[in-house]
């Protein structure tokens, strides 16, 4: 078993995690509770961490886990209403019409 990364938070170390397991990773989120003695202890020892339970796999999980915080960042325009979208989305925050050529686009 082998430590991952540390989040800055719960919720995104179990994001995190789920979007590995997903993947065919089995990991654990580890510290899930101690936010609420940091100070007692140093706040960076506070923080939750995802753990991969194989370690044959942590190479795998480092690369998937890189790509999914480093999604592309596109900037595409609107075909149904011409508004411009900025990041990695699949649809326009306008009017819900799918990027063109993605799968949330009829063909």
């Amino acid at each position: 078993m082998k430590r991952l990364i540390q989040a800055p938070n719960a919720a995104l170390a179990t994001l995190w995690a789920d979007l590995l397991s997903q993947g065919g990773i089995h990991t654990t989120v580890q510290r899930m509770f101690t936010s609420g003695i940091a100070g007692e202890i140093p706040p960076d020892q506070a923080l939750p961490e995802v753990w991969v339970m194989d370690d044959s796999e942590f190479e795998r999980a480092a690369a998937l886990l890189h790509a999914l915080r480093h999604l592309p960042h596109l900037h595409w325009r609107c075909h149904a209403c011409g508004e411009t979208v900025d990041g990695p989305f699949e649809q326009c925050w306008n009017c819900g019409a799918g990027r063109p050529g993605s799968a949330l686009t009829p063909t």
